[in-house]
């Protein structure tokens, strides 16, 4: 069966760490239920730093407990009624690829036609409206402003419902590019697009969720409300029919010490806007007089802690910066600039075939393109890029990395990008569903919430339900991808927009949920028909994962990028240098979220060409 290049594109989706968006503090039994603080107008930032530490801090013990672990996977089957049991069992299987395929193929269809007439409907419609009494609908409540979540509103059909999303960020970013943009290759505004822009009539609520009650539905939120000459931290309730979480995960320190005090993170803008700033200051530091060679080698050796696609990304971003705009700005430090890549592993770039984390390897650490007269500046023996692997680190200081065999490493700018670790709300939300299906899942799940193959959590009777980096399908786990998080959006926005009865009922015989049933006053669509056949069943097809490929910077203009064409090893194509950076850009640039950013980015990657990196601080 071929597969064009162009279908490939259309689908492929990008490898890259999952996002943190909205949060809660673990344990809130003894917090209080409602709180306030004022602050001067001036201390704005202190308010929403507090804010952010409330929402985000969990304890070093739970970071080590429930370290997000992809490589374990578990399979289980419901207890029950035998006919139940084996429809479902039969059901959750993979569905024939072939087959799979041209369910997608309809749904994409589908969609288009779809997207057509919501667009021709809104040339006469506004924006959200408070529903009246009179045209009630079912309260959808979003947690997150993710991948996940845009994605679940592009295809959510709001006649149905009030959707209403909650997260203190109002945009969603296009995390694979934060690594460009911290180094200034695309700007800070060309990656990220208004929550409220990407569907007009649901409504946005800037806020932080902090306590989820499942018995009452409702969910308590901290905003920050800055007034004249005063900011204060107020909290508010929301009621929901339906919850959806996708608040993603954030950053795993795993409890060393240091990490939190002195590492910069990649997860948000404020984090590329803080690596950019501080790439700046510690050139223009090291340009001072009266400093030592050995102190400037210190303080222009950036370490990048974690070689997954986040580090190498980040790392080549770097050393495309050093190179090509370092000569013009810094000729005279440029010797003592050093990148140190530390991986706790054997390997760099974990999901990529072997063949290509060999290439990745050989790109890092390649000699420095320069001119020969900046290439004269330079030591005989200089790497600019130092890979240095089966290295754990033991304790970040101020000024020193020190990692497992006792050995040190100065450095002036650390970066961690080890690891995913689960949120304080999504503890928080496990802990509310106390004992039962829950708890019993995170042997495997490990502080991401347990989800059913349709995306609903277990112990929530299908009224909550999650998707992306915060859940852990129990019959079989997925990566923690935008591209994973992606798909799940759309499939769920998929089954709500058609209606389908996500909380059918507990069978009495099996005594468990049933699954999603269609809406029997209305037609099946082609798609469902496919899926249907599939699965040999009348209830809605489980989420079924489309792996398409993943893709990675190297630097100097090459990418790799691992196409999945087949589920077998044989479906797999690779490719390396100038090919795959022509597929990592058109890749980049066709799944922005929106025209504008197309353009934006295509602009940015122009301007850095022609102009160099804008090192300026503002």
């Amino acid at each position: 069966m071929k597969i064009s290049t162009s279908t490939v594109v259309s689908f492929l989706f990008l490898c890259s760490q999952g996002e943190a968006f909205t949060s809660t503090p673990s344990k809130l039994a003894n917090a209080p239920q409602s709180w306030s603080r004022l602050y001067t107008a001036n201390d704005e930032k202190t308010v929403r730093a507090e804010l952010k530490e409330k929402t985000s801090l969990v304890d070093a013990e739970d970071e080590i407990n429930y370290p997000i672990d992809l490589e374990e996977t578990i399979a289980t089957s419901p207890k029950g009624s035998k006919d139940l049991e084996k429809m479902i069992a039969r059901a959750t299987k993979p569905r024939a690829y072939p087959l799979f395929l041209a369910e997608k193929g309809a749904l994409l269809l589908e969609d288009a036609i779809s997207s057509f007439a919501k667009f021709r409907d809104s040339e006469s419609e506004g924006g959200w409206e408070n529903p009246n009494e009179e045209n009630k609908k079912e309260k959808i409540v979003i947690l997150g402003t993710g991948w996940g979540a845009a994605a679940f509103l592009k295809g959510i059909d709001t006649s149905l419902y009030d959707v209403t999303v909650i997260s203190p960020r109002n945009h969603f970013l296009f995390t694979p590019m934060l690594a460009g943009a911290s180094v200034g290759t695309v700007e800070f505004r060309s990656i990220t697009e208004s929550i409220r822009e990407i569907n007009l009539k649901a409504n946005y609520l800037e806020g932080s969720a902090v306590d989820i009650d499942p018995k009452n539905k409702k969910i308590v939120c901290d905003s920050v409300i800055c007034e004249g000459n005063t900011c204060e931290i107020n909290d508010f309730e929301v009621e929901y029919d339906k919850l959806i979480m996708t608040v993603g995960a954030q950053t795993n320190t795993y409890g060393i010490k240091g990490v939190r005090e002195y590492c910069c993170y990649l997860k948000q803008i404020e984090d590329a806007r803080r690596i950019r700033t501080a790439i700046v200051n510690l050139f223009e530091r090291a340009n001072l007089p009266g400093l030592s060679d050995e102190e400037r080698k210190a303080i222009l050796t950036f370490a990048v802690i974690g070689a997954g696609p986040t580090g190498v990304e980040f790392a080549s971003e770097l050393r495309d910066f050093i190179e090509n705009d370092g000569p013009k700005y810094y000729p005279n430090l440029l010797k003592f600039v050093r990148i140190k890549v530390i991986e706790a592993s054997p390997t760099v770039l974990a999901p990529f075939d072997k063949s290509l984390q060999e290439e990745a390897i050989k790109q890092l650490t390649r000699d420095v393109k320069l001119d020969l007269s900046v290439r004269k500046l330079l030591p005989q023996d200089y790497k600019l890029t130092e890979l240095l692997l089966n290295s754990g680190v033991q304790e970040v200081t101020d000024k020193k990395i020190i990692l497992g065999d006792d050995s040190e490493i100065p450095y002036g700018l650390a970066v961690w990008a080890a690891g995913n670790g689960p949120l304080p709300i999504t503890l928080n939300l496990i802990e509310k569903l106390g004992e039962g299906e829950q708890s019993e899942a995170q042997s495997v799940a490990r502080g991401r919430v347990a989800v059913d193959p349709w995306l609903r959590v277990l112990g929530s009777g299908g009224d909550i339900l999650a998707f992306g980096d915060c859940s852990c399908i129990v019959n079989g786990q997925l990566p923690a991808t935008a591209q994973v998080a992606s798909q799940q959006g759309e499939y769920l926005a998929n089954l709500l927009s058609n209606n389908y009865n996500m909380c059918p009922g507990v069978d009495p015989l099996a005594g468990i949920l049933l699954p999603p049933q269609p809406d029997k006053t209305r037609s099946k669509s082609l798609s469902e028909k496919i899926a249907g056949f599939a699965c040999q069943a009348d209830f809605a097809a489980p989420f079924q994962f489309l792996n398409l490929g993943i893709l990675a910077y190297t630097g100097a203009g090459s990418a790799l990028a691992q196409l999945q064409l087949t589920p077998a090893e044989k479906g797999m194509v690779k490719g390396t240098g100038q090919l795959g950076f022509g597929v990592w850009r058109s890749v980049y640039l066709s799944k922005q979220v929106s025209l504008r950013n197309r353009v934006l980015v295509f602009f940015d990657w122009a301007k850095t060409s022609v102009f160099g990196r804008d090192i300026t601080r503002i």
